[in-house]
């Protein structure tokens, strides 16, 4: 069984083209279902025997287990992904998991940092030791999150040669391995400069290619960003969630409250859809509204 999900993988990162990161999650969950079926490896597993009902029985053994109706979706779709991998290429007649229902999931606004509070941290984090490498690059992460709206992977994957800071443009290689260009300003572009003169004293000139790395020269990774942008919004912002995912969120509100054109946004994000932008105008109107109630004397509750 093990080896048909390994096929699998290897038939999405090969012939479909799809990131790294998305292939690790579709990955895991089989792994996860291929344990909960085997019961740790103790019995053998065969796809073309699997019915909806076994189906069934894990999502709702991770249901108890307290998985929310987003992570159950993801699961539900790797495994229509995998059968229908196996009726293309071993010839199964069926696909169990197409007759799962998706879980509705409820409607969230995505969680972002208010514009002062988030440069009054971006502040604080450049006002370091200029000699302090990780520091620096520590506040050039921060700083290049928010000014651009990359995701975690898309600043981790970045290459030293697609950073310009003459033409101030970075050449982003997105989801799908799609490129986009996302220009930034000329503040970012001192901080760049500042951080590449650290970089070649410390690191050296022979970074393997990325952008941003340790001390020793080897690449950042996905945990390692999470907590430099959760130890700099601990304490310094108001949010529910703290990640770097927040402050891509940030980035569009902030763009659309001062007047950015929505496909614009669409463009700098990299969604392929402009119905997955538009939810950042919702937040748009809820500020609006909060503003409204707080400034205008007929909005005010004077009761009581």
């Amino acid at each position: 069984m093990r080896a048909m999900i390994t096929e699998f993988l290897k038939y999405l990162r090969n012939e479909l083209g799809l990131a790294g990161l998305t292939v690790e999650a579709y990955g895991r969950d089989l792994r996860q279902w291929a344990d909960y079926a085997t019961d740790g490896g103790r019995f053998d597993l065969r796809p073309e025997t699997t019915s909806v009902n076994d189906l069934r029985l894990w999502l709702a053994a991770l249901s108890r287990e307290g998985a929310s109706p987003r992570t159950l979706r993801r699961k539900i779709q790797s495994l229509r992904s995998f059968f229908r991998f196996m009726m293309r290429v071993h010839g199964m007649e069926s696909n169990p998991a197409a007759e799962l229902p998706f879980p509705r999931q409820p409607h969230e606004l995505p969680v972002y940092v208010r514009q002062e509070e988030t440069m009054a941290m971006i502040d604080s984090e450049e006002a370091c030791d200029p000699d302090d490498f990780e520091a620096v690059r520590n506040a050039l992460i921060l700083d290049m999150l928010y000014s651009t709206g990359l995701r975690c992977s898309e600043l981790i994957g970045l290459t030293d040669v697609n950073v310009d800071t003459v033409k101030g443009e970075l050449k982003v290689l997105g989801k799908r391995s799609k490129e986009r260009i996302v220009p930034f300003g000329h503040e970012l572009s001192e901080q760049i400069e500042r951080y590449r003169r650290l970089r070649s004293g410390i690191a050296g000139h022979d970074v393997g290619g990325y952008f941003f790395v340790r001390p020793d020269g080897r690449p950042l990774y996905r945990k390692m960003v999470y907590n430099v942008v959760h130890n700099a919004m601990e304490g310094s912002v108001h949010a529910s969630r703290m990640s770097p995912h927040v402050l891509r969120h940030s980035f569009a509100t902030d763009m659309l409250n001062s007047g950015a054109e929505l496909t614009s946004v669409q463009q700098l994000l990299g969604h392929q859809s402009l119905s997955t932008t538009q939810i950042y105008t919702h937040i748009s109107i809820r500020e609006l509204k909060q503003n409204y109630q707080l400034a205008h004397p007929r909005a005010q509750n004077k009761g009581g």
